[in-house]
């Protein structure tokens, strides 16, 4: 848009997946509505990349989660965008000698075991109500618990002494992955095209003291009747975006749901046929500060490389180029001196530092597995909150942060006709 409006019904905070789900759901309400946006696109934590000619790289989310349930699915079937079905590169493609099939056996045994033993706490934890971390179902001494906890940082962007044992198994995974060919970002992208948009927009103020609702930007003052609020946690906690009068409850419950870190990184790939397409690179490191690696995504002449948490966060703070050189290194030390030679850096995320993100995707800290709800409630029936930390069980996704979108604008519509 090329003019911010002075006055709408209905104002929405945000353009990543939540927003955009909430923006087509109130398309033909009847209701003026306007989506801003302090980045100058749409998409949020979903960004697609062109990393290099015929290198497709997703900064963001990659992943089509339970695809079976995932309303990305029938929107990228509308959109014609390719939905490539190949087998995730996790369990079952490893590659190499780094990660012998008897270790790998080993470690994945330990890995079941440990979900075992957290869904038998998570039950208690329910009967009793008393939460409590996830690494506390560990096996003490067990060798592959590093490891187990590098996986965590993968899933839920942090350790699992920082994650809710009712959370981890509130979240609802039907074990199908798929992947858009051109990019889960390029996607949502497409999606948010036909919304009506206010880029380059950040908010800084919701004032919901008068009649309606006033809402501060980059790009001038606005009023609204409803506001939905779809910014991550993160921005919310550390009181980036201020409400007046203040919302206690909402801050809480945002810091009860911190965002965790999960970076990306690609490296084209010289000689790529050495390689197996949709491969799977790590060793059995016995430690938790390690990445994994995808070979040759979509058959492409490259490696994706994916780290978490704290490690990540290191990563980051020690400058551009720091994830792309730690990658090299291990791999390396997995397939020999010769790859680095082979690889070159092209691309990586730093979710950390990016203003408007302040890390990747959300987790309950113990105890604080009931914030979701506390954060997705309205507020006097005109402020509205989504977004993936305000799904109840496809938290960390982004078709549970559409779909979040959905439910908000929902309420809205609701509120309206109360």
């Amino acid at each position: 848009m090329s003019s911010l409006p002075s006055s709408v019904d209905v104002a929405i905070i945000g353009a990543g997946a939540a927003g955009l789900g909430a923006a087509h759901a109130l398309n033909n309400s009847g209701l003026a509505t306007i989506v801003l946006e302090a980045r100058d696109r749409v998409g949020g934590r979903a960004h697609t990349i062109q990393a290099a000619p015929g290198i497709t790289f997703d900064l963001g989310c990659g992943w089509l989660h339970s695809a079976d349930q995932n309303t990305f699915v029938e929107i990228a079937e509308r959109l014609n965008f390719e939905i490539d079905k190949t087998l995730p590169p996790w369990r079952e493609r490893a590659y190499g000698k780094a990660f012998p099939q008897s270790e790998r056996d080993a470690f994945v045994r330990a890995l079941d075991e440990f979900y075992g033993r957290a869904d038998a706490a998570a039950q208690q934890a329910r009967t009793s109500g008393r939460d409590s971390a996830a690494d506390l179902c560990l096996e003490p001494g067990n060798r592959w618990n590093p490891m187990i906890d590098a996986i965590s940082t993968y899933i839920n962007g942090c350790g699992l002494d920082q994650v809710s044992i009712l959370d981890m198994d509130a979240y609802e995974d039907t074990n199908i992955n798929w992947r858009v060919r051109r990019g889960y970002g390029a996607l949502i992208a497409a999606y948010g095209a036909s919304c009506p948009l206010a880029l380059n927009c950040k908010v800084a103020l919701i004032d919901h003291s008068g009649k309606r609702v006033r809402i501060e930007t980059s790009q001038g003052t606005l009023s609204a009747d409803k506001v939905i609020v779809t910014v991550p946690t993160n921005l919310i906690a550390d009181e980036a975006i201020r409400f007046h009068p203040a919302l206690p409850a909402k801050v809480d419950a945002a810091r009860g749901l911190p965002l965790g870190l999960a970076d990306k990184v690609m490296l084209a790939l010289d000689e790529p046929e050495q390689l197996p397409k949709d491969g799977n690179l790590r060793g059995a490191t016995m430690r938790t500060e390690m990445g994994t690696f995808h070979l040759r995504p979509f058959g492409q002449p490259c490696i994706e490389g994916f780290f978490g948490g704290k490690f990540a966060q290191a990563l980051e703070d020690a400058g551009d180029g720091a994830i792309a050189a730690q990658s090299i290194d291990e791999i390396a030390a997995f397939l020999g001196n010769d790859y680095r030679r082979k690889l070159k850096p092209l691309s990586e995320s730093r979710w950390a530092h990016d203003p408007f993100a302040r890390g990747s995707y959300s987790h309950a800290l113990p105890g604080h597995a009931g914030m979701r709800a506390v954060l997705a409630a309205p507020v006097d029936g005109r402020l509205f909150f989504a977004g993936e930390a305000t799904s109840p069980g496809f938290f960390s996704t982004a078709h549970g942060a559409r779909d979040s979108g959905e439910r908000a604008a929902g309420e809205v519509i609701a509120a309206r006709t109360a």
